[in-house]
């Protein structure tokens, strides 16, 4: 591929075909955090806000003589600019901007040059080195050892959105501690299989893939199905399987929309409007399952609520060499120290109550004292689990572990509309982290690769038997801005890693007696940032606008009253229902108010519009695609023309398939650049 083309897109047809504008009305541009900026002209870029030092910074071009005291330098802070390295590839008359966009070309006698990755800045007390914008970028590969311990530390930082769904489903399910375990090793397994296929073959960007919660309702839905109801023997296995034949329909639906170009024109219905109140419903809808069960041991849950709050909030700015170890590792951390406590406390004697045995169900116990406080002992005890003494030192998680998975349509409808909510979910992650590590956003037909691989990924995912689909983690946009750590072979190491790990079977014992308070501490903390993730997307937008406002207000009520109606009707105030008070919202396909003769088109209707994210995304993407505005007031996503992509290398070397594979999609245009 040649760049010696001499005609790079103009700024002003970018901004032209995504009505763009330099100021957004009462905010502030922010390129760590992806925020969408154009120059306000040829010679003069923008300035830009640091959102963890709170001052303002601003990068300059190289002046005629090439000394890099030119325009920008108004903040009086000295920037070191440097040569783009020649492995970019990237045209000497055009050079991309943090949104991907082309900034206007120099002079021909004057260079272009790329600036440098560290700046001075103003911080609150002090004048401190810190690095402006990422510390390895998407194809950097600084070494074995370096690119190791950043992946690594990828996955630490994300360990909660790892761990936390089969901590939730498989007890629900009937499942043991020791199948709680095997679940816990085979997603590990699958989050490591399934990052490598999706950096190597999807997107690849420097995207973790896992269990995403916006299956857990739909697989507490199927889990609480009234032909599951007062089952006891093999319930865990046969529920099991039911989810995987659930997971491979509705995945299989998600690979076809992506491989066969359909992904490329639903996009264009896809924007931060709709994507922000579809994300943040799904953290929302959580609401009954996380404080009520840290209220069954309020001592340990609120300690361990506050920790991660402290760590992530207070603690954010302090750093040990060079890493924001608080901020990083807030989860972890906050597991840590309150495990430590609550074995503190169980060691002491605090929890044990004369004469009463923890191991001995509630309904055996004829003291009365003893069933005041068994609750106690059976939430607050860390020594109730026997997970990690009966799980084994190595085991191997196989596919079709649980037996061969059951197919029926009515589950499989429900999770194909999941998925398709879970493209959603991955379109906003691929643009907001493409502006953070590659050098353009990726290409609509990148796009579409990215979501079929991600279907393929759900489909090994529901093979092995996760209990739930395989997609891009949001988390992980928030992780790259916070790490700086945006290169691929770190995470694709880190993959590596994370395998070899589950193949200890000591650790997903480990991680399956954490006790359900802890858990439940940990999801009230990830729910809620799954929330304002989804809301930051509005960024993108006019966030002030009557418009938006009036959407997304819409959209997240009755993403809240509507599944609240489903849920409630048929249900008498007295009536006695068989499962948790936490799980009532998830059994709405035996009473909810769609009663046709056809028994599977109930269980759909009443399934689905039970489903706080889906509710959000059928309001937001009518409204948002019916009511009239402009690209710049709805914020409609920028992505890479698939001619640019060609003439650019940079671009392709960011997103063209390694090892020759490319030339297989040469024919395909849709799911290539």
């Amino acid at each position: 591929m040649s760049n010696s083309d001499p005609k790079p897109m103009h700024p002003s047809s970018w901004a032209k075909k995504t009505g763009f504008k330099p100021k957004f009305s009462g905010e502030t541009n922010a390129s760590d955090s992806g925020q969408i900026a154009l120059p306000t002209n040829t010679t003069q870029p923008d300035t830009n806000l640091d959102l963890e030092s709170g001052r303002v910074r601003s990068q300059t071009l190289p002046d005629a003589n090439g000394n890099g005291n030119g325009v920008g330098a108004a903040q009086g802070e000295k920037v070191l600019v440097k040569k783009r390295r020649e492995s970019d590839g990237a045209p000497k008359n055009s050079v991309p901007s943090t949104n991907g966009q082309a900034n206007a070309p120099p002079p021909v006698d004057q260079p272009l040059r790329r600036a440098a990755r560290h700046e001075e800045v103003v911080d609150d007390d002090e004048f401190v080195h810190r690095q402006s914008h990422m510390k390895y970028e998407l194809r950097d590969s600084p070494g074995l050892v370096p690119i190791g311990v950043y992946g690594i530390q990828h996955y630490f930082s994300i360990l909660g959105s790892l761990i936390l769904i089969p901590l939730v489903i498989v007890p629900a399910m009937g499942g043991t501690h020791e199948e709680t375990s095997k679940v816990v090793s085979t997603v590990l397994f699958v989050s490591g299989v399934t990052t490598l296929l999706h950096i190597t073959f999807g997107s690849r960007l420097p995207l973790i893939q896992g269990p995403s919660f916006v299956y857990l309702a739909p697989a507490l839905a199927i889990i609480n199905s009234p032909e599951f109801r007062g089952l006891n023997e093999n319930k865990f296995k046969l529920i099991m399987r039911e989810l995987q034949g659930a997971i491979i329909i509705g995945s299989s639906f998600q690979a076809l929309l992506g491989y066969s170009g359909l992904m490329s024109l639903f996009v264009r219905l896809i924007n931060p409007v709709v994507i922000s109140p579809t994300i943040a419903a799904v953290g929302l809808s959580f609401y009954s399952y996380g404080f009520p069960i840290v209220g069954t041991c309020l001592e340990i849950g609120a300690i361990q609520i506050l920790v991660v709050i402290v760590c992530s909030l207070y603690f954010r700015k302090i750093s040990v060499l060079g890493h924001r170890i608080f901020l990083i590792y807030a989860v972890p951390l906050g597991l840590a120290i309150t495990w430590a406590f609550a074995f503190m406390m169980t060691e002491a004697g605090v929890y044990s109550y004369k004469g009463c045995d923890i191991n001995a169900p509630a309904s055996n116990m004829v003291s009365e004292h003893c069933r005041k406080h068994y609750s106690r002992m059976k939430h607050c005890r860390v020594d109730t689990s026997q997970a990690l003494k009966s799980s084994p030192w190595f085991r191997f998680p196989y596919l079709l572990q649980w037996g061969t998975p059951i197919f029926h349509w009515k589950m499989a409808l429900v999770m194909c509309v999941v998925s398709l909510i879970s493209s959603v979910d991955s379109v906003g992650s691929y643009h907001a982290s493409s502006l953070l590590v590659a050098s353009r956003p990726p290409t609509p037909g990148v796009l579409s690769r990215g979501i079929a691989v991600e279907g393929l990924s759900s489909v090994l995912a529901g093979l092995w038997g996760t209990g739930t689909g395989s997609t891009t983690l949001t988390e992980n946009v928030h992780t790259i801005a916070v790490t700086k750590m945006g290169s691929r072979r770190a995470v694709q190491l880190g993959a590596c890693f994370l395998i070899v790990l589950s193949l200890i079977g000591k650790v997903g014992g480990f991680i399956a007696s954490i006790p359900d308070v802890m858990v439940a501490g940990l999801l009230c903390f990830m729910w809620a940032m799954l929330t304002a993730l989804g809301l930051s997307n509005l960024r993108y937008s006019e966030a002030g606008s009557s418009r938006n406002i009036i959407i997304v207000g819409l959209s997240l009520f009755f993403a809240l009253s509507i599944p609240a109606y489903f849920q409630q009707y048929g249900i008498s105030p007295n009536s006695n229902l068989s499962v948790p008070s936490y799980f009532q919202p998830y059994i709405v396909a035996s009473h909810g108010p769609f009663h046709s003769k056809y028994g599977w088109l109930n269980y759909v209707l009443n399934t689905l519009f039970s489903l706080h994210m889906v509710i959000a995304f059928l309001v937001a993407v009518i409204l948002d695609n019916t009511v009239p505005g402009s690209k710049q007031e709805r914020g409609v996503y920028v992505w890479t023309e698939p001619e640019v992509a060609r003439r650019e290398p940079a671009v392709a070397n960011d997103y063209g398939l390694p090892l020759r594979i490319g030339n297989i999609f040469r024919w395909v245009k849709w799911v290539g650049l």
